[in-house]
């Protein structure tokens, strides 16, 4: 809370959604409406059905009404430009463009001593990347109005796998633009009540790859190609016939598998990750 009050760019409002903590959470937060006012912070109750559904009925509310839009999680501390890099690019953007800004982090443990730094992707954002990872942290995601009114065409009671895959799925398959800006816009906190954490390791990569072959991603593609469904009139041409080509593919024998998931260009942005992407189409589990 103190991070959002130390930001550059002063033009701000917290929409907190408590889902249900049975912590010191909204005394917290009823402190900061008080030193704030209401005007600076109102506080929501979440629909108590999972992180992506609590983020997803705020991205939702129509009550809720601004030119950009930042997810945040309740134990990171953002770096003091943070809004202000993002609102900068999305300055530069058509505000009838869908566009999400989101950054790499620098990771630090529960008493803020820096640690490492996320994984810095260096491929270029797309659907066919999107189908098979997010690339952005929900913590440093930014997106403008023309995003926030896919979110919204969606739903809120969408299912799917997070909150911020779904959000770079929908911008990237809408025609959207993406920024992954690899100067780290937050220090994100590692603690032991962490729901995700940070995956950056050798043995977070070994992980990946099993949870690939094992068909972890098989469960998830599933999830998204079902949520897709409710935009697919906003797809792009090409990201139609991405989609389908993938779809097509995962449903088929080895060969044909493999031209079309060739086709359909899928990727992920490293080569661990694409070492695993493969494993998982000869093992048709993905």
């Amino acid at each position: 809370m103190e991070s959002f009050a130390a930001q550059s760019h002063e033009n701000w409002e917290v929409f907190a959604s408590d889902d249900g903590s049975l912590d010191d959470t909204h005394a917290i937060l009823e402190t900061y409406r008080t030193k704030w006012g209401p005007e600076k912070l109102a506080i929501h109750f979440g629909p108590a059905e999972g992180f992506a559904a609590n983020f997803l009925s705020l991205a939702s509310n129509a009550a809720i009404q601004a030119k950009y839009y930042a997810y945040s999680d309740q134990d990171d501390i953002w770096e003091s430009d943070k809004l202000r890099r993002a609102v900068e690019w999305l300055e530069r953007v058509d505000p009838d463009t869908p566009a999400l800004y989101c950054t790499r982090t620098r990771i630090v443990d529960a008493n803020n001593r820096e640690i490492g730094m996320s994984p810095l992707f260096s491929r270029q954002p797309s659907f066919r990347n999107a189908l098979t990872q997010n690339i952005g942290g929900g913590n440093t995601m930014v997106f403008n109005r023309a995003a926030r009114i896919l979110l919204k065409s969606a739903g809120d009671g969408v299912d799917v796998v997070s909150h911020d895959w779904w959000l770079y799925l929908v911008v990237t398959g809408c025609g959207g633009v993406v920024c992954y800006d690899p100067y780290p816009s937050l220090r994100y906190r590692q603690h032991e009540h962490n729901l995700i954490g940070v995956s950056s390791s050798w043995l977070a990569r070994l992980q990946r790859i099993i949870m690939l072959s094992m068909g972890r991603f098989q469960v998830w593609s599933d999830i998204h190609i079902a949520a897709i469904e409710r935009i697919h009139d906003k797809l792009t041409p090409s990201n139609k016939e991405t989609l389908s080509e993938f779809s097509i593919a995962r449903k088929t024998w080895l060969l044909p598998r493999l031209v079309g998931m060739r086709r359909a260009g899928i990727y992920r942005q490293t080569f661990w990750g694409n070492l695993g992407l493969f494993i998982a189409i000869l093992a048709n589990k993905l």
